[in-house]
């Protein structure tokens, strides 16, 4: 399957980074976490068009439509904001700079593609349509950055589970 490395990669940075900010802050727990997690995985929220393409809901709204600005700052920003109000208003503010983490991890990792154009995509767009020149480190179908995140990702928990931090120690405290 195509892009499941680079999904599998992203979720598995925002586990290190969430797990990492529930390590130093006492008061993060594992739904923060997750909320790292989501974050690192919403600018691919734009895979949606595997299953409704741009064509499809552009008929049906009968206006032009891509899915595509979901995965720029823009977008990161829109689906940040829409997804706090989920939350009660005391927790906005956390789901807002936990998914902004999450969602500034992604946008690193993808400035660190190969392109064949030497740039990277308009990361920053409505702001600017400036493209940086590409990392090209790595294609976003080589499986080494999983391996690599999934090495980090067993060291943190390891590190998590000996340090006995994030609320895994006693879940009661959480009721």
């Amino acid at each position: 399957m195509i892009g499941v490395t680079d999904v599998l990669t992203h979720v598995l940075v925002g586990y290190v980074i969430g797990t990492l900010l529930s390590i130093r802050y006492a008061r993060l727990r594992r739904a923060h976490v997750t909320l790292v997690m989501i974050g690192a995985l919403s600018p691919d929220f734009t895979k949606i068009d595997l299953v409704f393409p741009d064509e499809l809901v552009s008929y049906l709204l009968d206006i032009p439509f891509s899915w595509a600005p979901l995965h720029l700052l823009g977008g990161t920003i829109v689906v940040t904001l829409f997804g706090s109000l989920l939350f009660a208003p005391e927790y906005r503010r956390d789901v807002v700079v936990l998914v902004a983490i999450g969602a500034a991890s992604h946008h690193v990792l993808d400035l660190g593609l190969m392109t064949s154009t030497g740039y990277s995509y308009a990361a920053f767009w409505p702001l600017t349509e400036y493209r940086l020149p590409a990392g090209g480190l790595y294609l976003s179908t080589d499986r080494w950055p999983a391996l690599v995140a999934g090495l980090c990702a067993v060291l943190v928990w390891a590190l998590e589970r000996r340090v006995g931090v994030g609320g895994y120690e006693d879940s009661a405290s959480l009721e």
